[in-house]
């Protein structure tokens, strides 16, 4: 396997040079912040990462004010309690996108939070104990207990509350069969992904680095990304 060594400097050479690399990586991850977090605000991130799933993210993001208001602000307790009626109405909403699926994962999710909160103080307290280097069993928890929560939809979730992890994009994929891993253009399998977790895994150990600054060095040094 290529060396990430080697894959740092190739992202280097396209960006203009360390620098400039440094200022396309996302903040490094702070489990003290993310333990912090409300399961309101944790409910929110599912919501937006499931309905941005298949659509127009810019969409979801000017109607989001509407979701806050439509959904009571993704109190988990609050939507638990909310009678039949109240979900039938969120079909009709137009503050909201009307797709009955995604609407009722939020009840789903609202539910699903509620039980990891009871079981370890609050679902971003869960979230800042699971270990990087096992993101694969932490997805795999998110498909099973959650709704909608798999695949793709579930890697954005937590890069976007801040949990240090790996993202399989078309790039990442890219780098890491450049690289000589043996995955799918299209990383879905079980086998894969435990391929991928583990070659992460021997990256961060070599370079010293968040999962989330390795995954973006990957996407950044290949594909049509260049900074010219």
């Amino acid at each position: 396997m290529t060396s990430f060594k080697t894959i740092r400097a190739r992202a280097e050479k396209r960006k203009g040079g360390a620098k400039e690399l440094e200022k396309l990586l996302p903040a490094k991850p702070d489990l003290k912040r993310l333990a912090k977090l409300p399961d309101d605000r944790i409910l929110a991130e599912m919501t937006k990462r499931v309905f941005c799933a298949g659509f127009a993210w810019s969409v979801i993001e000017n109607k989001w004010p509407g979701f806050e208001e439509a959904f009571l602000h993704f109190q988990p307790a609050k939507l638990s309690f909310q009678p039949e009626d109240y979900w039938e109405g969120l079909m009709r909403d137009a503050r909201i996108v009307r797709n009955g699926a995604k609407i009722m994962s939020v009840r789903e999710n609202a539910a699903f939070v509620q039980a990891i909160a009871k079981e370890h103080g609050s679902f971003a307290k869960f979230l800042a104990t699971w270990p990087s280097s096992d993101e694969i069993g932490l997805l795999d928890l998110l498909n099973k207990r959650g709704s909608r929560l798999g695949g793709n939809t579930g890697q954005m979730l937590l890069r976007f509350v801040g949990w240090d992890g790996f993202v399989t994009s078309k790039d990442v994929v890219v780098c890491l069969r450049d690289a000589g891993l043996d995955i799918a253009e299209e990383v879905k399998s079980k086998g894969d992904l435990a391929k991928v977790q583990a070659q992460f895994n021997a990256w961060a150990k070599e370079s010293g680095l968040p999962y989330a600054h390795i995954s973006r060095i990957c996407a950044l040094s290949v594909g049509e990304n260049r900074s010219e």
